[in-house]
């Protein structure tokens, strides 16, 4: 029998194949610093969204495969790194308290005050926390560091002394990328004005690096200042400080978006120039909102964490951040049911099968290896479609169906399924029922409806979800719909006030011959499309 490492190694999931890279980048030996660091990074410029979680997430599925792939002989960590010292460059279109940011503008990220509180906290810090928790409710394992703790502590200094020495080789990886003026001025240090707290976007007019410092003219007295370029009195520009963390931290592994292609190359060149060596990388496609566009943080374009999880189960969103890696997907609470339901396909795939193919399913990876055994009897997408026709609220109305449908079935030993109850009545509140719309039925779809009626009137009451379907395929074929997909959707259009539904045979096994019956008739009599149902 194949040992767990053997069948990693012939594991064709994308962690695994991703964590045989990096093993053989590594040559199978423990790097000299006595661990794998896996990286991630943050920029606290707005609020945490799922991309952010998305990269976390993803980068902790190809560590727990390099760790199963090693037999755990190899240590690692993850780090998540907080660009916080960045100098804020607009202010968030999503935040309160806007005109007070905009005085703050140009300064580094921790020295900006909070606009969500009245604490003494800044906008990095308070984004910082906001980012921890999350993580920490998800149960990473990851250590968390911040680049102005970085900077002032010292611990970037010997790397930031060493790109003092290769200035002009720093500079000329970036020039070539630059227009005219831009070359003219720039430089990869962004000195932190002692005058104003701001971090300059200004040029190096001396170095010595003798003493560790830069020479920079003040923009707005024309004097010449001197900093240090260690203990957190510059910033590098963003490329050269990709590079600078990557050099000083040594970073083995890092995953970046496919808009960062680009600075993935450059800071790559620049830190062979520092005398590092670059993470292995894998570049992922980005996520897109409602209309197509990239999402992005200080637009607030995309769902947030909170709001994915106010309608669906973390599971879910691990899973879509597993599907698909390098396809770019949309993210908007459309897509949450059907992550939800695949989600609970796989689970319930996953314990028939073998040692192999359990690492290739989704919830091998998004649970460590370690995923629930819970039989869930019915899907979310079902769920939804008992919420909209009950027209309920109430996790109560709910569970009086599904304890029908499944005898013995109650909160206390279906806890997964009680979860997705209280998400279904969420979704339908806030997306099902403001847009339901109920139509009439034409004359065909009359004439096959009370059809119907009374085939279903025949079947016993505790018939199963298949030889309802059946009856319902019976009747469609019946009545020569030019295509059976007009059929089904007359009963989402005339039943239920929407355009998609569920499978009908699971659907009204679910809810009760007697009870859809009741419902075919207030749909021929006009009830529903009259907003009584």
């Amino acid at each position: 029998m194949s040992t767990p490492a053997e069948l990693a190694a012939a594991a064709r999931a994308w962690p695994f194949q991703e964590a045989q890279r990096l093993l053989a980048r590594l040559g199978g030996t423990v790097p000299a610093k006595g661990y794998v660091l896996f990286e991630t990074g943050y920029g606290p410029s707005g609020l945490p969204h799922i991309g952010t979680f998305g990269e976390v997430a993803r980068t902790t599925m190809v560590r727990h495969a390099f760790r199963l792939l090693t037999d755990d002989r190899i240590p690692t960590r993850l780090v998540c790194f907080s660009d916080d010292m960045d100098g804020l460059r607009k202010v968030p279109e999503n935040v309160p308290n806007r005109e007070m940011m905009q005085t703050h503008i140009g300064k580094p990220l921790t020295r900006v005050p909070d606009p969500f509180s009245n604490a003494e906290i800044s906008f990095g810090a308070a984004n910082n926390a906001r980012l921890r928790a999350f993580l920490d409710a998800f149960g990473f394992d990851y250590s968390f560091m911040s680049a102005t703790d970085a900077y002032t502590s010292g611990r970037f200094d010997a790397t930031l002394l060493r790109m003092l020495e290769t200035y002009d080789q720093v500079k000329n990886v970036i020039l070539p990328t630059l227009g005219p003026d831009r070359r003219a001025t720039y430089s990869p240090f962004l000195p932190i004005c002692p005058r104003t707290g701001r971090v300059l976007q200004v040029p190096t007019v001396e170095r010595n690096t003798s003493r560790g410092t830069i020479v920079y003219i003040d923009p707005e007295t024309k004097e010449k200042v001197e900093l240090p370029v260690t203990g957190g009195h510059v910033k590098c520009q963003w490329k050269a400080d990709w590079a600078l963390r990557w050099t000083a931290l040594d970073v083995d592994y890092e995953m970046a978006g496919k808009d960062l292609t680009d600075s993935v190359r450059l800071s790559t060149q620049i830190c062979r120039v520092l005398g590092g060596t670059a993470p292995e990388g894998f570049i992922y496609e980005l996520f897109l909102d409602d209309k197509g566009e990239k999402i992005s943080k200080s637009r607030g374009n995309g769902l947030t964490i909170e709001e994915w999880l106010t309608y669906a189960t973390p599971e879910s969103l691990s899973l879509y951040m597993f599907q698909a890696p390098r396809k770019a997907k949309r993210l908007y609470f459309d897509v949450i049911p059907k992550a939800v339901d695949e989600y609970l396909g796989f689970l319930a795939k996953y314990r028939a099968e073998d040692a192999a193919a359990k690492m290739e399913n989704p919830v091998w990876h998004i649970h460590s290896g370690e995923p629930p055994h819970e039989d869930v009897p019915i899907s979310f997408g079902i769920l939804l479609n008992l919420a909209s026709v009950c027209n309920t609220e109430d996790k109560a109305v709910l569970w009086g169906f599904i304890s029908r449908y499944v005898p013995g079935a109650v909160p206390a030993n279906h806890p997964i399924l009680d979860r997705l109850v209280g998400y279904a009545l969420a979704y339908y509140r806030d997306f099902v029922k403001p847009e339901k719309k109920f139509r009439a039925p034409s004359d065909l779809e009359r004439a096959a409806f009370a059809d119907l009626v009374a085939a279903l009137e025949t079947l016993p009451a505790e018939a199963d979800a298949e030889a309802i379907q059946n009856e319902i395929y019976a009747v469609g074929k019946r009545h020569a719909f030019a295509n059976l997909r007009d059929w089904f959707g007359a009963h989402y259009e005339v039943l239920f006030g929407q355009s998609q539904g569920p499978r009908m045979g699971s659907f009204v096994a679910l809810y009760g011959i007697a009870n859809f019956i009741g419902l075919i008739r207030a749909g021929l009599d006009g009830a529903l499309a009259k907003g009584q149902g």
